[in-house]
């Protein structure tokens, strides 16, 4: 039986009729939805709000309920990028969100006449995750992100569930990560003299993502404030203490050799995303030079915590440069832990006995 609203008068009205709306004595409600019944009082006398209250409640399928109403698709976008601007996330990490939600979810949205939230659904989401062409990995990354967006939503009272938590995410195969070998490091530095742009700042640039352990966008951004007394300020820890990094004289010497005069050596202030789709292309070009396959700007990042690992650094010294945890560092750079190994082969030579 669906919710249905009556008139209880008072011994001084006039009137009778439960169903009279122009008196002003109390509304009760009466009836069942979502398998709750109900029978009370609504502390309302005005029938048309006492009606909006009902139908709100109809909407959200429960009793004492009343779901919001839900924005637009870019209207929550637009409001779910304001929360991490507010809760201060990295600049990649909301270079990641913006590129799946504005660039590619919006516009898909779009081509599809989707434009209320509440229709994306499980089958919609699986159309979209279709519409993808990442790699089974990122594709999981950005399933991530996509649930954590109508998480938002979800928290916000927007939809009553997540929708995306239905949508699995492809299987992965993990592949192990491949730092450059001191001989491809060689060839890449050789190469940074044969580029046909401005060679001094393409090496200063090279050595730095090399020795720092930097992402493409932090090694872009890298200013004369963070260098001192031959060390790399890379980033402020979660305790709050600075950490920095110790580089070999010729990472500063590349520098001071690079410096055009301004507080930072390798962007201008433009747009970051176009400084970092530039700069993966001017390292495309030397990785070509140095006949390089499969080169990219975050093995840089690979090779300094190999290299660090291999020279007896802890699994934690090495997490706290990266800014990962160590549970992340053990899983992708293991196989070169010196301890590990160590203790590997000590076990394998007890076995012999």
């Amino acid at each position: 039986m669906a919710l249905r609203l009556i008139r209880r008068h008072l011994k001084d009205c006039p009137h009778t009729s439960t169903r009279y709306r122009r008196c002003q004595c109390p509304i009760h409600v009466y009836g069942t939805l979502g398998g709750q019944t109900i029978r009370r009082a609504l502390d309302q006398t005005s029938w048309e709000a006492a009606t909006e209250l009902i139908l709100g409640w109809t909407a959200s399928g429960e009793i004492g309920v009343v779901k919001a109403e839900a924005p637009s698709v870019r209207d929550a976008i637009t409001k779910f990028l304001a929360d991490l601007d507010a809760r201060h996330l990295g600049w990649e990490a909301k270079r990641k969100y913006r590129h799946l939600l504005e660039d590619r979810l919006l516009s898909w949205c779009e081509s599809k006449g989707l434009s209320n939230l509440r229709q994306l659904t499980v089958d919609a989401l699986r159309q979209f995750r279709q519409s993808w062409k990442d790699s089974p990995l990122y594709a999981t990354k950005n399933l991530e992100r996509l649930r954590a967006f109508l998480r938002f939503c979800q928290q916000a009272g927007w939809i009553k569930q997540n929708p995306a938590t239905s949508v699995k995410p492809p299987k992965v195969t993990a592949s192990p990560t491949l730092p450059f070998s001191r001989e491809e490091m060689k060839r890449i530095i050789a190469a940074c003299d044969e580029y046909g742009g401005n060679k001094d700042r393409i090496r200063a640039f090279v050595l730095v993502m090399r020795f720092t352990g930097l992402r493409i966008g932090d090694a872009i951004r890298l200013s004369k404030s963070q260098v001192s007394n031959g060390t790399v300020f890379v980033r402020t820890a979660k305790t709050g203490q600075a950490v920095t990094v110790p580089v070999p004289p010729q990472v500063v010497q590349a520098l001071e050799k690079a410096d055009s005069g301004s507080e930072r050596y390798f962007w201008t202030g433009a747009n970051i995303r176009s400084a970092v789709s530039n700069w993966s292309r001017y390292l495309g070009r030397v990785f070509e030079l140095a006949d390089i396959k499969d080169g990219h700007s975050h093995r840089f990042r690979d090779t300094c915590a190999v290299e660090l690992l291999l020279a007896g650094a802890s699994v934690e010294d090495v997490a706290t440069i990266l800014g990962n945890t160590p549970q992340v560092v053990a899983k992708h750079y293991a196989p070169w832990v010196k301890e590990r190994q160590e203790r590997l082969e000590k076990l394998v030579r007890q076995s012999w006995a």
